[in-house]
């Protein structure tokens, strides 16, 4: 028996130009700093003899594998990208880009903003637009009430505020 893995789906093209602008500085940095770093510190540490039991030549190989697998993963992923810089016409609709506050039964309200899968974070308040509640989200216009199901039951959430400008 082999470990074969179904190919998972693939996200959204879709990024921010915020999100597009840190993963070209993200390549950037990979490329012209760190990987010429690492390759200078492996470089040294084949100059002191047995490669087999160098710590730093055996890791700074490993830590080279690791960036160009990144390099080659942000290039080819910042080929397929389509950069959405424009702001829709009715903008109290969710669309992608939007920064949607949310409020809760008890009163408790949350803001996200919708992005592409590439620049998601949680803790800065960026939801991927393939998530459940994102996609729930779209299209949906302002003051409208909205059931995400989640493994615990349905939640039911009201759009209270939709904004298309970081604050």
């Amino acid at each position: 028996m082999g470990r074969y893995r179904p190919p998972r789906p693939h996200g959204s093209n879709y990024i921010t130009p915020e999100g597009e602008r840190a993963l070209r500085a993200e390549l950037r940095e990979l490329w012209k700093v760190e990987r010429p770093q690492i390759t200078a510190s492996v470089h040294e540490a084949a100059k002191n003899g047995d490669r087999s039991e160098n710590g730093d030549y055996i890791y700074g190989k490993k830590r080279l594998r690791e960036i160009d697998s990144r390099v080659r993963f942000l290039t080819k992923r910042l080929e397929h990208v389509t950069v959405v810089d424009a702001l829709p016409n009715d903008r109290n609709t969710v669309f992608f880009g939007a920064w949607v506050t949310l409020e809760d039964a008890q009163g408790d309200q949350q803001r996200y903003r919708i992005v592409g899968p590439d620049e998601f974070n949680l803790t800065e308040g960026k939801m991927s637009m393939d998530s459940p509640l994102a996609k729930t989200l779209l299209g949906k216009p302002l003051d409208a009430q909205v059931q995400v199901p989640t493994p615990s039951g349905i939640i039911e959430y009201d759009i209270v505020a939709i904004d298309y400008v970081a604050s």
